[in-house]
C-alpha cells in the first residue's frame, strides 16, 4: 500500500477503511462542546467590550455638550436676580446654543435620590442650577464666561463637566481592558483544550502514525489529516457558540426595548444605552467563530509536527 493511501486510511475494520482521525468520536464531540462554550464566553466578553465602548462614547458626548452654572444662596443677595444675571451672561457667550434655569422646585427634585421623597426643604439653602447647552459647531468660550460670572456673581460657579468626562473615559477604558483580558484568557484555555484533544487523538492512533511515518508518508500529509479534522470540529463549535451569543444579544436588546418605559428599564438604558452591540459587535462575534476554527486547525497541526519530529 502506498504512503499516500496509508495517510488516508487509519485502520481496517471489517474490510472497511476508516480515517486517520475519526470523524465522530467522544473526544471529537467533547472538543466541539468545549470550543462552543469558549466561543460563547469569548463572544460575551467581546460584545461587552463593544457595548461598554459605545455607551462610554454616548455618555461622553452627552456630557461634553453641556455645562452647568450653580448659584448658591448668600445672605444679602437676591438669588432670583442672580439667576437672571447668570442666564444673561451665558446667553451672551459665543458657542452656547441654549440656557435653561431650573426653578426652585426643579432644583429640589435633583436632591430626591439622596434625601428621599417628601423631605421638607423650605429652610434649606438649596443652590439654583442653570443648564447650559453648547453648540457643537462653535467652540464655547467657557473660560470667558467663568471670568464674567466670578466678577458679577461671587456666589456662582461654572462646571464644564470635563472632570466627569475624564472619569467616565477612565472607567470605560478599565472595563474594556478587563473584557479584553478575559477574552485572551478564554482563547488561551481554548488552545489548551485543543492541545489536549490533539494529544489524545495522536495517542489513540500512535501505532498507525508511526507506521505511516516510517513507510514514507510525509509529515505534512499526516499533519494535514489532523488539521482538517480539527478545523471542522472547531468551526462547528465556533458557529454554535457564536450563534448562541448572538441570540442572547438579540433577546437582551428586545427585552431592553420592552422595558424602556419602566423605571428599571430607564436605568438600564442610562447605563447601557439601547443594549445593542450593533454591526461592530456581531462582526466581532463572527470573527471569534472563525478564529476558533483556525486555532483548532493550526494548533493541532503544530502539535502533530512536533510529535512527528521526535520520531525522525
Amino acid at each position: 500500500m502506498s504512503a499516500l493511501k496509508w495517510t488516508r486510511t487509519a485502520r481496517f475494520t471489517g474490510g472497511q477503511e476508516s480515517p486517520l482521525v475519526p470523524a465522530a468520536s467522544i473526544a471529537g464531540r467533547t472538543l466541539v462542546t468545549v470550543v462552543s462554550i469558549m466561543t460563547f464566553l469569548a463572544s460575551l466578553a467581546a460584545g461587552g467590550a463593544v457595548l461598554i465602548g459605545q455607551t462610554s462614547r454616548e455618555w461622553q458626548s452627552a456630557v461634553s455638550r453641556e455645562a452647568s452654572i450653580q448659584i448658591r444662596p448668600r445672605a444679602g443677595r437676591d438669588i432670583e436676580s442672580d439667576v437672571k444675571t447668570a442666564v444673561r451672561l451665558a446667553r451672551e457667550t459665543e458657542g452656547i446654543s441654549s440656557v435653561q434655569a431650573l426653578s426652585k422646585h426643579e432644583s429640589e427634585l435633583l436632591l430626591e435620590p439622596w434625601l428621599g421623597q417628601g423631605a421638607v426643604l423650605d429652610e434649606v439653602p438649596i443652590p439654583r442650577m442653570i443648564v447650559v447647552r453648547l453648540d457643537s459647531r462653535i467652540a464655547a468660550d467657557l473660560g470667558g464666561l467663568k471670568s464674567r460670572l466670578e466678577k458679577a456673581l461671587p456666589s456662582a460657579s461654572l462646571d464644564d463637566h470635563r472632570i466627569w468626562s475624564a472619569r467616565l473615559a477612565d472607567m470605560a477604558n478599565v472595563l474594556v481592558a478587563v473584557a479584553i483580558g478575559l477574552l485572551l484568557l478564554i482563547v488561551t484555555a481554548m488552545v489548551l483544550a485543543i492541545s489536549f484533544a490533539t494529544h489524545g487523538a495522536m495517542a489513540g492512533n500512535r501505532e498507525i502514525i508511526e507506521v505511516l511515518h516510517f513507510v514514507g508518508a510525509s509529515d505534512d500529509f499526516i499533519a494535514r489529516q489532523f488539521q482538517r479534522r480539527f478545523l471542522w470540529l472547531g468551526l462547528r463549535g465556533g458557529v454554535i457558540g457564536a450563534a448562541s451569543a448572538s441570540l442572547l444579544f438579540i433577546i437582551a436588546g428586545v427585552l431592553s426595548r420592552k422595558l424602556v418605559a419602566t423605571p428599571s428599564g430607564e436605568q438600564l438604558e442610562a447605563l447601557f444605552g439601547s443594549f445593542s452591540v450593533g454591526l461592530v459587535g456581531y462582526s466581532a462575534v463572527a470573527a471569534i467563530a472563525l478564529v476558533s476554527a483556525v486555532l483548532s486547525g493550526q494548533t493541532s497541526r503544530v502539535i502533530v509536527f512536533k510529535r512527528l519530529r521526535k520520531l525522525s
